[in-house]
């Protein structure tokens, strides 16, 4: 978990609990326990239900009166409404991005390709995609819109609690995945908006595609151990 010394104490605890849905250690449908977070965290009741009301607005939980705080269910459903949403929005940030990029901006996507081909040789996928959606939510300066920011803020914990289910897929999936990322990022230093467009929204499908094959995998192993345990 990132935390930034200006957080609040609830901003702190929201983040906890969202790394713990985010990794599976919290499941959907599991009722957040206010009392042992408050206790595991060293901190009062109060605060905790003021981070679960942040969490809310990412998506990660839902609450309902009288039962409190359930993790959000992740279904097909949501998985493919979460990345139409996000590929919106993200085809969005790359077309400003292309047309307001300046000097030292050519560099840093230069040394981003670098760092994320060196993921791919590693494997490691989830610092791969962090670093891809690190990079364009910095972009503020470029991309002058409050409100398309804020929006794929809220939805950046449930993309990264989607593609965390994507860590055993193969290196050539991640190659392709870095194909298609390197290809948003020359049309960005081409200066040509609507191609960048155009392969932001062939990268989201793509990760799209290999979180929904990783969520059937999912629950195929867990119908099959559900099954073994009624025998």
């Amino acid at each position: 978990m990132t935390v930034k010394a200006t957080d609040s104490l609830s901003e702190q605890i929201a983040k906890s609990i969202a790394e713990q849905i985010i990794s599976g250690e919290l499941v959907e449908g599991e009722r957040i326990q206010e009392l042992r977070i408050a206790k595991e965290l060293d901190v009062s009741r109060g605060s905790v239900r003021e981070a679960l009301l942040l969490l809310e607005r990412t998506h990660l939980i839902e609450i309902y009166p009288r039962r409190g705080a359930i993790v959000a269910e992740m279904s097909p459903q949501q998985v493919r409404a979460l990345f139409d949403t996000s590929c919106l929005l993200l085809g969005q940030v790359v077309q400003q991005i292309s047309q307001g990029w300046r000097g030292t901006d050519a560099q840093i996507l230069q040394q981003l390709l670098v760092y994320l081909q060196e993921q791919v040789k590693h494997g490691h996928t989830e610092k791969f995609y962090d670093q891809i959606f690190e990079y364009l939510m910095e972009q503020q300066g470029l991309v002058v819109n409050l409100y398309l920011m804020k929006f794929l803020n809220e939805l950046l914990p449930s993309l990264r609690r989607s593609y965390f289910l994507t860590l055993n897929t193969s290196r050539r999936e991640l190659q392709e995945s870095f194909e298609l990322f390197k290809l948003v990022i020359d049309a960005i230093l081409n200066r040509n908006s609507q191609q960048a467009t155009l392969f932001m929204e062939d990268f989201c499908r793509h990760l799209r595609n290999l979180v929904l094959e990783s969520l059937t995998r999912m629950k195929q192993i867990e119908l099959a151990w559900a099954r073994r345990s009624r025998r």
